[in-house]
C-alpha cells in the first residue's frame, strides 16, 4: 500500500497499515533523514534533538534501545555507546507533517556530550545569554578523554 502522509490520518485505523506503510510515507530529508527530539518521558524535559534514517529508527522500535544517525561519522549511533549514558525508548510519535519525530525515552545519565543532562541549556535573551546548567559529569571521564 503506498499512502502520501496526508492520508495516514484518515487510514490508520485500517488494520492494514503497517509500519512499513507509514514509513514510506514519512518525509525524510533529502539526505534520508528526519529529525528526532528526544524527550524524559516523565518529566517532559527536551533532552536533545539528533537525526534518524529509516534503518536506525526500525532499530530502535525493535529493540527499544534509541539508536541515532551519526552525520558526522556516517554511521547509527546507538545512544550511549561511548559513554554509556542510554536512552531507551518508551514511546516514539511523528508528527502532524510526518516529518519531524518526538521520542519520550528514560535517560541515563546525562544527554549532553557536555556532560548536561540536557542539550537546551544555553538561554536565548534580547540581552544576550546564559548557561542555565552545569555539566553534571566531566565530559572527559563520559568518553575517556577522547
Amino acid at each position: 500500500m503506498t499512502l502520501s502522509f496526508k492520508a495516514l490520518e484518515s487510514a490508520l485505523p485500517d488494520e492494514n497499515v503497517t509500519l512499513a506503510d507509514i514509513l514510506d510515507a514519512a518525509l525524510f530529508n533529502a539526505d534520508g533523514l528526519l529529525p528526532a527530539i528526544a524527550q524524559q518521558h516523565d518529566s517532559g524535559e527536551v533532552l536533545m534533538m539528533a537525526w534518524m534514517n529509516r534503518d536506525t529508527l526500525e532499530e530502535t522500535l525493535r529493540t527499544g534501545r534509541v539508536c541515532y544517525w551519526s552525520r558526522s561519522r556516517n554511521k547509527p549511533w546507538r545512544k550511549g555507546e561511548t559513554s554509556g549514558q542510554q536512552q531507551h525508548l518508551i514511546s516514539a510519535a511523528l508528527d502532524c507533517d510526518g516529518d519531524t519525530l518526538l521520542l519520550q525515552v528514560n535517560q541515563t545519565g546525562p544527554a549532553c556530550h557536555t556532560g548536561r543532562r540536557s542539550c537546551f541549556y544555553i538561554d536565548l535573551q534580547v540581552s544576550g545569554a546564559r548557561i542555565t546548567s552545569a555539566p553534571l559529569v566531566d565530559p572527559a571521564t563520559l568518553y575517556g578523554g577522547k
